[in-house]
């Protein structure tokens, strides 16, 4: 069985799928690696691949501020990972071929924290981790009960950035969220 550090060190030297040959940065996430809340995206862009942590950029300066609203700090109390951890090319969609490269990583950190809350960040992650037929923009903030894990589907920032006029809508899915944490792990919130 291999080490924490020993599984990122094993992510950042893969080469299984086409994505490494122009990545910067492999990345792996950021976070307690013991959180009980866990959130997933689709994948590095511009910023995250150049710093080599997720959602840095515009989005993940959003994501910040929504995190910090409900009390929630990337750093000390959730988990922030995405399913592939290389860039895709021009910030397209991860391609099912490089998801299934890279899912064994994201199945073996999420093995590893145990979290009783995963929340997927945008459409592409929520098809992957909840259901293949997900619509995002009318089910997100809805919670699925799998193997006693909550999970919920959540608007990504990037979108909300093109689309503030979904930013209510989101801000309620974090409240929701804030809600589902003191109901079934609120130790979260009482952390020394």
């Amino acid at each position: 069985m291999t080490s924490w550090t020993e599984l990122e060190q094993q992510c950042k030297s893969c080469t299984a799928c086409r994505l490494c040959e122009k990545r910067h940065n492999v990345v792996f996430g950021v976070g307690d690696p013991q959180a009980k809340v866990m959130f997933i995206g689709e994948g590095p862009g511009e910023q995250e691949d150049l710093q080599g942590e997720p959602f840095v950029g515009r989005a993940g300066q959003l994501l910040d501020k929504m995190l910090f609203a409900v009390d929630l700090d990337r750093k000390t109390n959730v988990y922030i990972t995405n399913i592939v951890k290389c860039r895709p090319p021009m910030n397209r969609d991860p391609q099912d071929d490089e998801q299934e490269s890279c899912i064994g990583y994201l199945r073996e950190q999420t093995r590893r924290i145990r979290p009783k809350i995963i929340v997927t960040l945008g459409r592409i992650a929520g098809m992957k981790l909840i259901k293949p037929d997900l619509r995002i923009t009318r089910e997100h903030g809805e919670w699925i009960e799998r193997k006693g894990v909550w999970m919920m589907p959540m608007l990504h920032p990037a979108a909300l950035l093109r689309n503030p006029s979904q930013t209510e809508g989101a801000f309620r899915d974090f409240l929701i969220l804030r809600d589902k944490i003191n109901e079934v792990c609120p130790e979260v919130y009482h952390r020394q």
